[in-house]
């Protein structure tokens, strides 16, 4: 199991969100802390950049793993975030 952890953007934009789309956020870092490989179709890296990319409908969590660690970077829809 991984150690997730936010940086104070993530947790800014997080907050920001309404509650039920928070909240599925929420549980698709739980599962992916808890077991990667369950959705590692979900999962890319993002180009020309160190960090990953999980899919949450039209949300988008920025993220870099190192060993047991989760760092979320980002939280935000998917025409927002990577601006």
């Amino acid at each position: 199991m991984k150690v997730v952890e936010f940086s104070k953007t993530a947790r800014k934009q997080l907050l920001a969100i309404e509650k039920t789309q928070r909240l599925r956020i929420l549980a698709k870092i739980e599962q992916y802390a808890t077991a990667p490989s369950s959705l590692a179709g979900q999962v890319t890296r993002l180009q020309g950049e160190p960090y990953l990319r999980l899919r949450v409908g039209d949300y988008r969590i920025i993220f870099d793993e190192d060993g047991t660690v989760m760092m979320i970077v980002a939280v935000g829809h998917r025409r927002e975030i990577y601006r």
